[in-house]
């Protein structure tokens, strides 16, 4: 099954948006085609070129109305189904604005203050990961802390996409948590904790990918009772921080992300 996504800019949302969609099905294997930044006639006949070969489904996000002409023709023409995924979304703020879509494509990433915030963070993100800086950690919109492999620098990093200034600290039973962070008041702290087993499992999978030949005997970093004991200690000392605990064990990074953003919207 060939699915072909069509944009006319990153083509990310419409990746998000089919994936979505795609999860509520119980589907053969599907092959899917990604073509982003397609704004020229020329562009457009090499995709449908593709179509007329492979068929499948189309969905696309162009705003051309020349181009979104001639891709519905020709998907009509082969009986091919060409779904306008912005369209509902489009035409629902036209009637609801009284304006007409300005229909110039790739104006979500055009280089304004957010795009530049979004760049600062993802920076800030990468100097302040895993604990390594904390001179200039205060400033920063959320920290996150809990043991290795709860997902911290993923999270941190979808989150500066999103222009939010997030910053990570270990925690780690042998070495005392930074007592002068504790005391700042701009971040909001956030504890991330996992069960036992799924540590395990991450912990396991990640050495195997760094060494081929490791054991589990004799390495506390992957030895059951001492996880054990790190994940009843991590949660004890989160909870007496009061700051909000988050269990990762069963949450994709969006979803993760997606709490904390809003814990952050309440707290403004």
């Amino acid at each position: 099954m060939h699915i072909h996504l069509i944009s006319d800019a990153t083509g990310a949302t419409l990746q998000g948006l089919t994936e979505a969609a795609l999860s509520q099905f119980d589907l053969p294997q599907v092959q899917q085609k990604l073509w982003p930044q397609v704004r020229s006639e020329r562009q457009l006949h090499k995709i449908i070129e593709e179509l007329e070969s492979f068929g499948g489904i189309v969905f696309y996000t162009l705003v051309d109305e020349y181009l979104i002409r001639q891709l519905e023709e020709t998907c009509h023409a082969l009986s091919i189904p060409c779904i306008a995924v912005m369209a509902p979304i489009l035409d629902g703020l036209a009637q609801s604005l009284k304006q007409i879509p300005k229909g110039k494509p790739g104006l979500q990433h055009q280089l304004d203050a957010f795009y530049f915030a979004r760049m600062e963070a993802i920076e800030f993100a990468m100097s302040f990961d895993d604990g390594q800086n904390l001179d200039g950690i205060e400033t920063a919109d959320v920290i996150l802390v809990g043991v290795s492999r709860t997902s911290k620098t993923p999270t941190c990093i979808y989150l500066a996409h999103h222009g939010i200034r997030a910053a990570n600290i270990p925690l780690i039973r042998e070495v005392d948590f930074p007592t002068h962070v504790l005391s700042y008041q701009k971040p909001l702290f956030v504890g991330l904790v996992e069960s036992a087993d799924r540590l395990l499992e991450i912990r396991a999978t990640r050495m195997k990918s760094k060494n081929a030949t490791f054991h589990h005997g004799g390495n506390t970093y992957i030895d059951p009772e001492q996880i054990e004991q790190e994940v009843q200690w991590a949660r004890k000392f989160l909870k007496s921080q009061n700051w909000p605990i988050i269990d990762v064990t069963k949450r994709s990074v969006e979803e993760t992300a997606a709490e904390i953003m809003v814990i952050l919207q309440e707290r403004s």
